[in-house]
């Protein structure tokens, strides 16, 4: 089935297909669709990042913690996760949502991630639900910067300059390829001032931003 894409790149094989097509289902293309499952995997994701974060990090206080969890369970992040599953290939959308382009709107993909987590524990139970999302959020894990409390790469950038006097960080598209359904960008962020111009590369503007953000931040704090 189509779907055997998703559980190769989920790590996770279904027991019952039905549970993985229904996680996949928008409303707008019928019933059974994936809104419960996806208030099932809300619940699960938060309590699965929060036990990740409590662990990773024993001397944060629970506010660090709160706000950290905040920024990794939200809306982008959750679509990225989607993105990179390329789960909008693999959407049930209705006719009016594939006609203007629901396969790569942040909200629907996040909310498809959700059923999904919500659909493994269904199929297989809290262990193998935790297991998949600790797989998935390592790399993200590895990026976390307590002493960022959650703040994105872009608004450090911008903290960072402005607590130097600098002007902001200017960004533009280097290029774009793909389909339109998989776009690549490629931005590129340029701090005049100091002479820097780092590139990023994602499947979204806003992730590509945030990558050449980070390099700049990274940049800016060696010319110190």
């Amino acid at each position: 089935m189509p779907e055997e894409a998703v559980e190769r790149r989920l790590g996770h094989v279904f027991r019952d297909a039905a549970l993985l097509r229904q996680a996949l289902t928008h409303r707008s293309h019928g019933t059974p669709h994936n809104e419960r499952l996806e208030f099932l995997g809300d619940g699960l994701l938060n309590f699965v990042v929060a036990r990740l974060l409590y662990e990773k990090f024993a001397r944060l206080p629970e506010g660090d913690l709160s706000r950290l969890r905040a920024h990794l369970v939200n809306q982008q992040t959750l679509s990225e996760l989607a993105v990179s599953l390329s789960l909008g290939d693999h959407l049930r959308l209705g006719e009016g949502e594939l006609k203007s382009g629901g396969f790569r709107r942040p909200s629907i993909l996040a909310d498809a991630f959700e059923a999904i987590v919500g659909a493994i524990f269904l199929d297989s139970g809290f262990a193998a639900a935790e297991q998949t999302l600790a797989r998935l959020y390592q790399p993200l894990l590895e990026q976390v910067d307590p002493d960022a409390l959650g703040k994105d790469p872009k608004t450090r950038l911008q903290e960072l300059l402005q607590g130097r006097r600098l002007a902001l960080p200017q960004y533009s598209i280097a290029t774009v390829s793909g389909e339109a359904h998989e776009q690549h960008f490629v931005v590129e962020c340029a701090v005049p001032e100091l002479g820097i111009r780092t590139r990023g590369e994602g499947l979204s503007r806003r992730a590509a931003e945030q990558e050449a953000a980070r390099a700049a931040f990274d940049l800016v704090g060696d010319s110190r």
